[in-house]
């Protein structure tokens, strides 16, 4: 302790152009420590962030000036550079803050959001002008609320988690040793004009499978349910095919090739999340490919094939969650679903919930691999009825489609030539056979 406070006491005199100098050696006494050292580097350089600067607000709450208002330009300053490093790496909006909590906790997760959206009004002119995906994302962020700019970004940050200046900054340089060692990952490119057309003219259809989707979750009768599945299926599979039609008939110069999205696989059971996405994609003539250490897969296809991955995926998993809820051997400790709940009151430094083996959990993992399984062959089997339909020119279709599945495949090999395949195994035959039912049950929305 006598080293933190003589850090502390040297930093509190430093003139406000030496702030930045201050700030920046702080961070990288955090980044370059090694992971054994890392908590006690960290709770040095916070000590030194904490004094360097001040409270950041007077005591009405307004924001500090002086010493604390040239500590805060440094600190975005610095903060900026590595988000935008992010980006340069190949990271997005989403994929930070997802990273943030899966490392880290909530709460860095919602700093993450700050320093996204923070960077963002200084740079209006970025990647979410040119993506509607990246600006989509950008506009979640905003409406979830995070720090404004309003008085600084330790004392913002602080007092919205409840921490002392000292674990405030604490927080702050975990989260920022965490982006400066991100590694780079596959980019993915913004859509062409001719996919941002396509997700354009697609929008009045996909607000109408949205909604037919959040019917089919909500209601207790199955009739209905199998009636807006019906309907659902119908749509999807009937758009996907048009574009595929006219892209043939536009020829090489007119078709655009394929793209690619990241979607979230949350904690607990991510392989089985994964494998029920493969499923989804795979019926969308799609391609998944799963980063399991970042908590995402990437989906490559077509830009309408993309949206409906991501529609029926996420309905499909909502109702896996409220089917695996009703069964009682699923126990009460998290589900499987969207919320990605955590079994168990064990918590470590960072809060993250520490999961201990039981037979819940056997059931609920064996539930939604079992749950994938089923689904997959229900999609397999709507995606041959659609593909051969009576009305449709076979002709046509099949070479159209058949050439797409080679593009697709082509520009998931290039992104990821190296890839590996996982097996996995359900260890509980109650919950495969409940899974497996679920998936009978469960209100299809794609082809």
């Amino acid at each position: 302790m006598g080293e933190l406070k003589g850090e502390a006491a040297d930093v509190a005199d430093v003139a406000e152009n030496d702030v930045e100098d201050v700030i920046e050696r702080a961070y990288l006494r955090a980044l370059n420590a090694a992971d054994a050292d890392a908590e006690d580097a960290v709770d040095l350089s916070a000590s030194a962030l904490a004094a360097a600067g001040g409270s950041g607000t007077d005591a009405s709450g307004r924001a500090a000036s002086g010493a604390a208002s040239a500590a805060n330009d440094a600190l975005l300053a610095l903060t900026d550079r590595l988000v935008r490093s992010c980006w340069t790496g190949g990271w997005q909006p989403a994929d930070v803050v997802r990273i943030a909590r899966r490392r880290l906790t909530d709460a860095h997760a919602r700093l993450a959001a700050d320093l996204i959206t923070a960077e963002a009004r200084t740079a209006p002119a970025a990647a979410a002008s040119k993506d509607p995906r990246w600006a989509a994302q950008l506009a979640e962020l905003a409406a979830a609320g995070p720090w404004n700019g309003d008085g600084t970004l330790l004392a913002a940050h602080g007092r919205r988690e409840r921490l002392d200046r000292f674990s405030a900054a604490v927080s702050v340089l975990e989260l920022l040793r965490l982006l400066g060692r991100l590694p780079r990952i596959t980019p993915v490119a913004a859509p062409t004009a001719a996919g941002a057309a396509a997700h354009r003219h697609a929008a009045p259809l996909l607000g109408r499978i949205r909604a037919l989707l959040a019917k089919a979750e909500s209601t207790d009768f199955p009739e209905e349910a199998e009636a807006l599945s019906s309907k659902a299926q119908q749509l999807m599979a009937r758009h996907s095919i048009d574009e595929a039609l006219i892209a043939s008939d536009a020829g090489a110069a007119g078709s655009d090739g394929p793209g690619a999205c990241r979607i979230g696989i949350d904690q607990p059971y991510e392989g089985a999340k994964a494998l029920l996405l493969d499923a989804v994609a795979a019926a969308n003539r799609c391609q998944a490919v799963w980063a399991g250490d970042f908590g995402f897969s990437t989906v490559v296809g077509f830009e309408p094939d993309l949206e409906a991955v991501e529609l029926l995926y996420t309905s499909l998993l909502v109702q896996a969650d409220a089917a695996m809820l009703r069964t009682p051997q699923a126990g009460t400790g998290g589900g499987g679903g969207t919320g990605g709940g955590a079994k168990g009151a064990a918590k470590g430094r960072n809060g993250k919930a520490r999961h201990g083996g039981s037979r819940s959990k056997d059931f609920r993992q064996s539930f939604l691999i079992a749950y994938a399984g089923r689904i997959r062959e229900r999609l397999a089997d709507a995606t041959e009825q659609a593909t051969h339909a009576p009305d449709l020119p076979a002709e046509r279709l099949l070479p159209a489609l058949a050439a797409r599945d080679v593009a697709v495949r082509d520009t998931t090999t290039r992104m990821f030539p190296t890839t590996t395949s996982h097996r996995l195994k359900g260890r509980d035959h109650e919950g495969w056979t409940h899974g497996t039912a679920a998936a009978d049950r469960a209100v299809l929305g794609g082809p």
